[in-house]
């Protein structure tokens, strides 16, 4: 074989062999590392200098575990969109190419939380939970045109949930670091404030950032403070733009309404989080991009992507 790379990635994983024939037909070895959610740097180090390039998830590629790799590792192929779990600039600086998928999972994210706002907003579970009880209970629920939604980043997946909202008549507010084109103002109306204020008149929040400098622990105890009396957050982007511990709080304190989860500082999430013990927050297992189409479009652009990173020729059979 003429190159090596290992595969760390979980969503590709269960059905590599549909695509072990790329690999072969281009000489290259795969090794593929049985993995739940990620590796992590004690993981990683195991191979150092016995790989060309990696397809990973978001396994911990810090600067020094990227020293141990290089200089053989040529290419580190992201399976999906965020690659805050690799230190960019350090592998820059060691000539390892780091690619992913731009807005890979816009669609599905942003029907998640859509979704999360309807369940929270019209209680259709809990009224589901409560008929099956034998309660005649009418709950009080909200229209969407009732309320307000802030989004937190302005981007692709950003975008997406302010136009899903638009069409239910929700009043938009928005928040970014980055100047947001005028075009989008035009066609969905959405204000652009700051956080402190899209937080204090907001119902329902969205974080749709990337996790940066900027924005680890954005949602503090300090942001916490300002939020309305019965808000809900929503959190589909990166578990460390939110401290965890302060969110806990907040949510046991009654400062915060309720909140939708699909990420977390420590994924898997630990069996012992209080989260997993309240009533008032939804769950996911970091699956807001759950779709077939987008799954297999990213597996097909990330095994290109290595093969570019190594400077193979990418030959897809499609009858295969």
């Amino acid at each position: 074989m003429d190159h090596t790379i290992l595969l760390t990635a979980p969503y590709i994983i269960p059905v590599f062999e549909r695509y072990r024939y790329l690999f072969d037909q281009a000489g290259i070895e795969v090794i593929v590392e049985d993995v739940e959610e990620r590796l992590d740097e004690k993981a990683l180090l195991k191979y150092a200098g016995k790989i060309d390039g990696t397809v990973c998830g978001d396994d911990k590629y810090s600067k020094a575990v990227l020293e141990e790799f290089a200089p053989r590792l040529k290419v580190i192929s992201k399976w999906g969109t965020g690659i805050d779990s690799i230190d960019k600039e350090a592998a820059k600086a060691l000539g390892i190419g780091v690619y992913n998928t731009l807005k890979a999972f816009t669609d599905p994210v942003a029907d998640s939380v859509l979704e999360y706002i309807l369940v929270f907003a019209r209680q259709g579970p809990e009224m589901n939970r409560r008929m099956k009880e034998g309660k005649w209970d009418k709950l009080l629920t909200r229209a969407l045109y009732e309320c307000t939604l802030g989004v937190v980043g302005v981007g692709n997946i950003g975008k997406a949930v302010l136009r899903r909202a638009k069409a239910f008549g929700m009043t938009l507010l928005g928040n970014d670091i980055v100047e947001i084109d005028q075009d989008f103002f035009s066609e969905v109306k959405v204000e652009m404030t700051s956080l402190e204020n899209l937080i204090s008149r907001s119902d329902f929040i969205s974080l749709n950032c990337d996790l940066n400098s900027t924005s680890l622990h954005l949602i503090n105890r300090e942001m916490l403070s300002y939020f309305k009396s019965g808000s809900i957050l929503i959190n589909t982007s990166r578990g460390p733009v939110v401290d965890e511990a302060a969110l806990i709080e907040a949510l046991q304190s009654g400062v915060l309404a309720g909140a939708a989860l699909d990420v977390f500082e420590e994924e898997p999430l630990p069996q012992n989080s209080p989260l997993l013990k309240m009533e008032n927050v939804m769950l996911a297992p970091h699956n807001a991009n759950s779709s077939p189409a987008a799954w297999e479009h990213v597996h097909l652009n990330t095994i290109r992507n290595v093969f570019i990173g190594l400077g193979v020729d990418f030959q897809l059979d499609k009858s295969a």
